[in-house]
């Protein structure tokens, strides 16, 4: 394309220019200018650099001295050097008040996760031990809250029980948890290391949150086992499956003391978080609500020997801080192939919610955290807590959100509540014994409640229908079929759309605003007015050798469409064809042969083709 250019402005006098296009009358006319020739190893560095490295994360070390730079180095890989000198006692009083509050919650819920994920109670809380102090040290945001989730719990859970079964190989199922940690640990720092963080924002927020809130349905179901103190309970995760158990087993299965002690306390959770949304001084109601229910349900079942009426209690919990288990992870044989897959399936999600986490926060406090940090700090976290007994960890909603409403400053907050957990693992565990399992079900289904969010779907719909579409689909997937299946349908839509948006962009027919210069599209503003004998039309998106065949065939759809009405309405024919390029960011050689391909095919109609980019026309010229 080649030409003269002309500016235009519907308000000034009009001219026109070879035909009854009207345009500004200009004394001059310019060439389109020919852009400077680009070194090709200066370009490819340039889009190296703003794919890996567009926060410029080496800024702050350009001229300064030796020493400096070794510190800042320390600060950017340990943020504890940075946000630590100025840490006082002030910061201090709000950080302890916020470990304390998370510390109480997150007790009854480790137990509890852990029980998603197949294993002892004891690896829920070796987990809210290691990890938080290793994040503590490394991480970037001031009020994530680490531990494990029931999402991430539950999946692992599921990938490792297809693969083992933990009730007749429970050794095998511990060691491949701990493989799966710590490839899970070792997937998220790569990301961050290499920089690859963009790659977690392929995973579409409608399809979080449609995966989120199958995965929260499914816990609860999940939940009905303990709940209804029912004992021989499908293996299965989908809904079909669960409630056929439950069904089937009304009869003789279900314990009406256990029944009774899950409703009072789920009741009373429900209430308490009521009350927290209520009035937000009184957010610590819901956070202690959890450990008061396991003191109350736990003494009540002491007292009254409801164990020995079929209750189901925890029973012995073990004491003593995490051992070793770097001896325990597969570093070789059949199983290490197994570890890595659900390694990078539990990392892949774990990272998409502690960051997702980590920035809505830093957004509400204006502050900004660095998403690749973040990923090595997890990534290590989980590397090291692989070795130390601890299952996939990562950044809570609920804990951090009451982290926050507590007054965290910094993430001492973590370390408060990780000494709070060494001190239960020390002294505590045994007053465990007699807590019903049902309680710690009412506290998982009270956890994961907000965690279905029908408000967020309802916006999405109104929205965008294909993103319906992508949540829905991820939302079914989930509950119908299994935790996996629905992670996949998730994954394939949001890559389904982006290559729908990439190869089919959209394309407006123009028309001009009455009693202005402004031009829109017709089916967005029905008063716009189209100019007889021409035809405007905007492309939308950059164009590529994946959509270029797309957006000519398009165009001449558009024509013949146009060119039907017009006949049928007996006004002057189409003469003129103006593609607004404004929105094209870009255009690759394929782009440029398929507008080579509509000019030729307009040439032989007699319709003159001319590009709009910005405010000037350029005249379609055929390259030689």
């Amino acid at each position: 394309m080649s030409g003269r250019a002309h500016p235009t402005d519907g308000d000034a006098n009009s001219a026109t220019d070879g035909g009854d296009l009207p345009i500004k009358s200009s004394p001059h006319r310019h060439k389109v200018g020919v852009p400077p020739k680009q070194n090709m190893f200066h370009d490819f560095m340039y889009t190296f650099k703003e794919t890996f490295f567009h926060d410029d994360p080496l800024r702050h070390f350009k001229d300064q001295p030796k020493s400096k730079k070794f510190m800042l180095g320390l600060q950017s890989v340990f943020p504890v050097f940075d946000w630590g000198r100025n840490y006082n006692l002030k910061k201090f009083r709000g950080d302890l008040i916020a470990g304390l509050t998370i510390a109480s919650l997150c007790i009854p819920q480790d137990i509890g996760y852990a029980k998603l994920a197949n294993l002892d109670p004891k690896y829920g809380l070796y987990s809210s031990f290691v990890p938080p102090l290793v994040y503590a040290c490394m991480g970037s945001s001031r009020d994530i809250a680490i531990g494990p989730v029931a999402v991430v719990s539950l999946l692992l859970g599921t990938l490792l029980r297809a693969e083992i079964d933990p009730n007749t190989n429970p050794d095998e199922y511990l060691r491949l948890a701990f493989t799966a940690t710590f490839f899970a640990g070792v997937t998220e720092a790569a990301l961050g290391f290499f920089r690859l963080g963009f790659l977690i924002d392929f995973l579409s927020h409608a399809a979080v949150v449609g995966f989120m809130g199958g995965a929260a349905i499914t816990i609860a179901l999940q939940q009905l086992k303990g709940f209804l103190g029912i004992k021989k309970f499908t293996k299965k995760t989908d809904i079909i499956a669960v409630l056929d158990s439950v069904f089937s087993s009304a009869h003789h299965g279900w314990n009406w003391q256990t029944i009774l002690i899950g409703a009072s306390f789920l009741t009373f959770l429900l209430t308490s978080k009521f009350i927290g949304k209520k009035s937000k001084k009184l957010f610590w109601i819901p956070a202690v609500a959890p450990l008061i229910s396991v003191i109350i349900s736990t003494f009540f079942v002491y007292i009254t020997r409801a164990d020995k009426q079929g209750v189901q209690i925890v029973k012995h919990l073990d004491k003593g801080i995490n051992p070793s288990s770097f001896h325990q992870i597969y570093f070789s044989g059949h199983y290490l192939a197994k570890g890595i897959r659900i390694g990078v399936v539990a990392g892949m999600v774990a990272l998409t919610e502690a960051v997702a986490i980590g920035r809505t926060f830093a957004a509400m406090k204006d502050y900004q955290i660095d998403g690749n940090k973040e990923m090595v700090a997890l990534g290590v976290m989980n590397v090291v807590g692989s070795m130390s007994s601890c299952y996939v960890a990562t950044g809570s909603f609920s804990r951090s959100a009451v982290n926050f409403m507590a007054g965290c400053q910094t993430a001492v907050s973590n370390i408060i509540m990780s000494i709070v957990v060494l001190l239960t693992l020390l002294f505590l565990t045994p007053l465990f014994k007699y807590t019903p399992n049902a309680i710690l079900a009412a506290i998982i289904i009270n956890a994961v409640i907000p965690l279905i969010d029908i408000q967020a779907a309802i916006l999405i719909f109104k929205v965008d229908k294909l993103d319906f579409v992508a949540c829905m689909g991820a939302f079914f997937g989930v509950i119908f079929v299994s935790v996996e299946i629905g992670l996949l349908i998730a994954v394939s839509i949001s890559f389904a759309k982006i290559l729908l948006q990439v190869t089919r962009p959209r394309t407006a027919v123009l028309g001009n605003i009455p009693r202005t210069s402004v031009y829109r599209n017709i089916q967005q503003y029905p008063e716009a007015t189209m100019v007889p004998g021409v035809l405007t039309i905007r492309v939308d998106s950059a164009i590529y050798f994946s959509n270029s065949n797309y957006v000519r065939e398009r165009i001449l759809r558009w024509l013949l469409e146009e060119e039907e009405k017009v006949k049928a309405a007996t006004l002057p024919r189409i003469q003129f064809l103006i593609i607004e390029m404004s929105p094209v960011t870009d255009i690759d050689t394929s782009g440029i042969h398929a507008l080579e391909d509509l000019y030729k095919s307009l040439q032989k109609r007699d319709i003159q083709v001319n590009v709009l980019i910005g405010f000037y026309f350029i005249h379609f010229k055929q390259s030689k």
